[in-house]
């Protein structure tokens, strides 16, 4: 297993290396976005091609984790890559932050990129595992659907938000964005408990739904964007982060200023 865990590795390094070069004359890394993604949906197809295992225990899970990644790679490339040109304002405060250094600082993101989306993998490495499928992976599978269900039901609500000139400027709190802050997140992170289920509990499985987490609100994801976002929305933020939750959805409370 780890030879197979190897190899796609180093089929990510090698395509995160090349996406590396094409940022040095774009100056814009927001497609690494979508390479994490796409990558993420090739690891769960040349797993389920290549490891032991139940056929179809095999095929369903690497269609689910096929399908979910080539959903948000989708979305992050029609949203953020092709409709702006200009690159996303985490990797710009990045960029600055960096400065001169930022070349090989970047360089070391991307790498990290593969590795996340190898780590990301393994739950669903472990998933494929096992015998015929049973009641607790058609339940991982029901999961599967509820959370893909709410991401793209979120994606899409913003979406809308976003191209509505008249909300220029304005946080969105329409649908599911009124409940949470990061309906999007929520829905990603349950999204890997489907694997749990799927893979009987199997201890590999459990990176998905606690790495998720620690990246979510330590490292990528909830910080860097509520920076942002404070920065392009104001007060209008601070409010919304006063009376939303920032994660599970949960009715608005008054703002108490």
């Amino acid at each position: 297993m780890m030879a197979l865990v190897f190899s796609g590795w180093a089929v990510l390094a090698a395509a995160l290396s090349l996406l590396w070069v094409r940022q040095l004359a774009t100056r814009n890394a927001t497609s690494v976005d979508v390479a994490w993604s796409a990558g993420l949906a090739f690891l769960a197809v040349f797993f389920s091609w290549f490891v032991d295992g139940e056929p179809g225990r095999r095929i369903l899970v690497g269609l689910l984790g096929s399908i979910w990644a080539l959903r948000l790679a989708w979305y992050l490339l029609t949203d953020r890559v092709l409709k702006h040109q200009e690159e996303d304002g985490r990797y710009r405060a990045m960029r600055a932050y960096w400065g001169s250094r930022s070349a090989p600082f970047f360089f070391l993101f991307y790498q990290g990129q593969a590795f996340a989306a190898v780590l990301f993998s393994l739950p669903m490495l472990a998933a494929m595992h096992g015998g015929p499928v049973g009641p607790m992976a058609w339940a991982g599978v029901a999961v599967w659907i509820v959370a893909v269900v709410g991401e793209t039901v979120v994606d899409q609500q913003l979406s809308r938000f976003r191209a509505d000139s008249t909300n220029r400027g304005a946080v969105c709190q329409t649908g599911l964005w009124r409940y949470s802050r990061h309906p999007n997140y929520f829905f990603e992170w349950i999204h890997w408990w489907a694997y749990v289920l799927i893979g009987g509990g199997a201890a590999l499985t459990w990176i998905g739904p606690v790495a998720m987490l620690i990246f979510l609100f330590r490292l990528t994801g909830i910080p860097y964007t509520e920076m942002q976002a404070i920065k392009s929305r104001g007060d209008g933020y601070r409010v919304y982060q006063r009376t939303t939750s920032v994660f599970f959805p949960w009715p608005p409370k008054a703002d108490v200023l």
